[in-house]
């Protein structure tokens, strides 16, 4: 399923026109980013929880020349799912 079919299957649930669950499903998606950008947590509840986690510099290996680099640390989002949403793929 792709930000389309989200946003169609919305409009068939709710009885909003495609445009407007378009619309409403972007919202949601930047709002998350905002936050996250922000290194705010999000919650939502029987669903699971976005985060940034920083990832500590470490070294790798160049695979074509085999030299050895460093690796800067970075900010990357974290997806935990919720009881909820587990139950359900389960």
């Amino acid at each position: 399923m792709n930000k389309a079919d989200l946003a169609e299957k919305i409009a068939d649930q709710t009885g909003l026109t495609k445009k407007t669950s378009r619309e409403a499903v972007d919202a949601v998606i930047s709002a998350i980013t905002d936050s996250l950008s922000r290194e705010e947590k999000v919650t939502l509840v029987g669903f699971g929880t976005f985060q940034v986690m920083e990832r500590k510099a470490r070294k790798g290996r160049n695979p074509q020349t085999r030299e050895t680099i460093n690796i800067p640390a970075k900010n990357v989002p974290k997806f935990r799912p919720g009881k909820g949403l587990r139950e359900a793929v389960r």
